[in-house]
């Protein structure tokens, strides 16, 4: 995932059972086809080159089984670790938090949510019958990755959308190109685990 040209859209299919979605830069090309395995006991997440999912680039795989202290490793197409993102645990109870880790098992980044009452108000009204299919308009999280001192590097928005399908990337600081990927993929990682917690 070189070259990103931002802003970088997710989108999730609402036509699959399984938690999939897919990546596109502002060009519209496609940067990844992600897809969660279903009935796993342990999360494996794979990414691949595209929707016709003929390569696999990467792969997140979860260290235990789902818990609030599992850290998700990231693979690459031969299957070597270079980093991983682990969620800060019951301290992300309120706002969500996580740390991207390198592959020299360092703290490298890290992963806010910028205001922890949107989610609570998008979980309350998605229990109220019909009200819940318009939440996805109303409330919309968005998490920030930092450096170590704070720096701000990229934005993730949920956008206004039906069923809360869209999500919107978007570069607001200085980034090493050779992070893109840990950056990409603990993002992609965090969303589905963010999902599934409403």
């Amino acid at each position: 995932m070189q070259n990103i040209q931002f802003p970088v859209k997710f989108q999730f299919k609402i036509s699959s059972l399984a938690n999939d979605f897919t990546a596109t830069d502002a060009s519209g090309r496609s940067l990844a086809y992600v897809r969660q395995k279903m009935f796993k006991l342990k999360e494996d997440i794979q990414i691949y080159n595209d929707e016709s999912k003929t390569k696999v680039n990467y792969s997140i795989k979860a260290d235990r089984w789902l818990d609030f202290s599992a850290a998700y490793a990231f693979f690459d197409e031969n299957e070597k670790e270079f980093g991983k993102i682990v969620r800060k645990g019951w301290r992300s109870i309120w706002k969500a938090e996580y740390q991207i880790i390198d592959q020299f098992q360092k703290e490298q980044y890290t992963i806010s949510e910028e205001n922890g009452w949107t989610k609570v108000f998008d979980s309350l009204l998605g229990q109220i019958p019909v009200i819940s299919m318009f939440t996805g308009y109303l409330f919309n999280p968005s998490y920030i990755v930092s450096t170590p001192d704070q720096q701000p590097i990229v934005r993730l928005k949920k956008m206004p959308s039906f069923f809360g399908r869209d999500f919107e990337l978007e570069k607001i600081g200085t980034m090493d190109s050779d992070d893109d990927d840990r950056i990409m993929l603990g993002l992609m990682m965090m969303i589905l685990l963010e999902r599934r917690r409403g």
